[in-house]
């Protein structure tokens, strides 16, 4: 035996890890095929540098393994597509994964969504019309309920009242424009039997200082017939007088329908009893006239209190206060 052999093989053959280093390639040393009982062991077993990374695999597919089995495929280099690998972009619908898919299917593909500020915009100006409105029904309600508290307390008059207050100059309650509207001093007024006109107290305001006496009889009559009314409506009639220091009173028909309430000849100018002179004055009533002509009487009634000088009636548009 020569020296320095020891057999067939050398220790480095018998090496099953020999063929990984240069020397034992040398000789010839092959990798093991088995893999002492462990599958694949060996065979994904490559000598140092031979591997070059970012590079395939030599062995793709499945390879036998030992006692038979299959062997699973390899897995890819690092940093290259992978078969059975598909990244989310390339699935049915963008570049989304199962959440992304979500958001998308939930608001039509169009990703996230800001607050609804149309449906806020339209609920604050709903808000906004109601409390207006609101406010216009309360103003409206309280207004009525003015309106009708002013009737309860008083309301409109009825055509013929008389002043129950001293008469003021000012117009009200369907007024109108001031026109030019007819009057009489007493010397023209038409005079019942037993009445007639006098100047012997001063203080009348008729033309000349005249006014009516006998007035202060029961039947006793003085008439007015007014023409030219233009305009149908309410009116008001006033009647220039005086009374001795004490009120009266007196019945007022207008065309032929007399008036349930008295004309009043209260004495506002507050003279002394019996002083004709001081107790000069004014009253009104409230009449309903036609257009054209109309009719105006003052008479003493039974029930009446006629001691009164009169002077002169005029006439004023509305129903004065």
């Amino acid at each position: 035996m020569t020296p320095g052999n020891n057999g067939a093989s050398t220790p480095e053959d018998d090496d099953p890890f020999g063929y990984l280093y240069a020397d034992g390639q040398a000789n010839g040393a092959q990798p093991p095929s088995g893999g002492y009982g462990y599958p694949n062991s060996v065979n994904r077993v490559r000598p140092v540098g031979t591997r070059q990374y970012g590079a395939p695999q030599q062995h793709q597919g499945t390879q036998t393994a030992a006692f038979g089995q299959a062997a699973p495929p390899q897995q890819g280099v690092y940093g290259q597509p992978n078969a059975h690998y598909a990244a989310p972009e390339t699935f049915p619908g963008g570049g989304g994964g199962s959440h992304t898919g979500a958001q998308q299917s939930g608001h039509g593909g169009g990703g996230r969504r800001g607050p609804n500020t149309k449906g806020l915009l339209i609920g604050a100006v709903a808000v906004v019309a109601a409390v207006v409105i609101g406010i216009a029904v309360a103003m409206t309600s309280s207004g009525s309920d003015d309106d009708k508290g002013g009737e309860a307390a008083g309301g409109d008059p009825t055509a013929g009242q008389s002043q129950t207050t001293e008469p003021s100059a000012s117009a009200s309650d369907g007024a109108e424009e001031e026109v030019e509207l007819p009057g009489v001093d007493a010397k023209t007024l038409r005079l019942s039997p037993g009445v007639t006109t006098a100047s012997d107290v001063k203080g009348a305001e008729a033309d000349g200082g005249v006014y009516v006496t006998g007035f202060n009889q029961v039947g006793a009559k003085v008439t007015w017939t007014v023409n030219g009314i233009e305009k149908a409506g309410k009116y008001s009639v006033y009647l220039g007088y005086s009374v001795p220091g004490k009120d009266g009173t007196a019945s007022l028909t207008v065309n032929g329908k007399r008036s349930t309430a008295p004309v009043s000849l209260k004495n506002w100018a507050n003279a002394s009893e019996g002083d004709y002179e001081k107790g000069w004055t004014k009253t009104y009533s409230w009449v309903e006239l036609n257009k054209g002509t109309n009719t105006i009487e003052l008479s003493c009634e039974q029930g009446n209190q006629c001691d009164a000088l009169i002077d002169r009636v005029w006439l004023a548009a509305g129903w004065q206060k």
